[in-house]
C-alpha cells in the first residue's frame, strides 16, 4: 500500500527518536566512565563478552588514531546527506524503515561525534572476546545494524521503481 503520511509528523517523529537514541548512547557512555573506569572488565559471559573500558583515539580497528577533525568533517558531511534524504524522500509508509535506518545512523553519529568534541576521544565498552572483535559502543550499533539493514531494504525489499522514485525525489534540481 502506497499511503501517504503527513510530513510534519514524519519529522517531528525522526527528531523524536533522534534525541532519544541519542540520550540513550550518552546515559550508556556515562555509565561506562562511572561503572567501568579504571576497573577490570566485567565478564558477562566467560570467554565470549564482557564490558570493556576503552578510551578511543580512532575509528574502528584503531583507525586514524588522533585524527579528530577528519572524523569532524565527515560526520558533519554524512550529517547533512542524510538530513537532506530525510527531507526530500517521498512521504510514503513504504519508505519509513529507510527513514528509520537514517535516523539510527544520524544519532550514532552525533553521539560519537558528542565524544570527540567533548573529550578528545569516544568511549567504548562492549567488547566480544571470543571472536576479538574491536571494543564499541551504542552509537557504534546504531551506524553499523541501519546501515546494513539499509542495504538490505534497497537490495532485497525495494523494488527498481522505488529505487527510481527515490532517486528522482533526492536528485537536485538544475535551475
Amino acid at each position: 500500500m502506497n499511503r501517504k503520511i503527513r510530513p510534519s509528523f514524519s519529522i517531528i517523529t525522526g527528531i523524536v527518536c533522534f534525541v532519544v537514541l541519542t540520550m540513550l548512547d550518552q546515559v550508556t557512555k556515562e555509565l561506562a566512565v562511572l561503572r567501568l573506569k579504571g576497573q577490570e572488565p566485567v565478564i558477562l559471559i566467560r570467554h565470549v563478552f564482557q564490558l570493556y573500558y576503552l578510551e578511543n583515539h580512532g575509528a574502528a580497528f584503531g583507525i586514524l588514531q588522533g585524527k579528530q577533525s577528519v572524523f569532524f568533517i565527515i560526520t558533519v558531511v554524512i550529517l547533512a546527506v542524510i538530513v537532506y534524504v530525510y527531507a526530500r524522500l517521498p512521504f510514503f509508509r513504504k519508505y519509513r524503515v529507510i527513514r528509520i535506518f537514517l535516523v539510527m545512523i544520524s544519532a550514532g553519529a552525533i553521539g560519537n561525534l558528542i565524544d570527540r568534541v567533548s573529550q578528545g576521544y569516544v568511549v567504548d565498552f562492549f567488547y566480544f572476546n571470543l571472536i576479538d572483535f574491536p571494543i564499541f559502543n551504542v552509537a557504534d550499533i546504531y551506524v553499523t545494524c541501519a546501515t546494513i539493514l539499509l542495504v538490505l531494504t534497497v537490495l532485497f525489499r525495494l523494488k527498481e521503481d522505488d529505487i527510481t522514485e527515490i532517486i528522482q525525489s533526492i536528485r537536485i534540481k538544475k535551475t
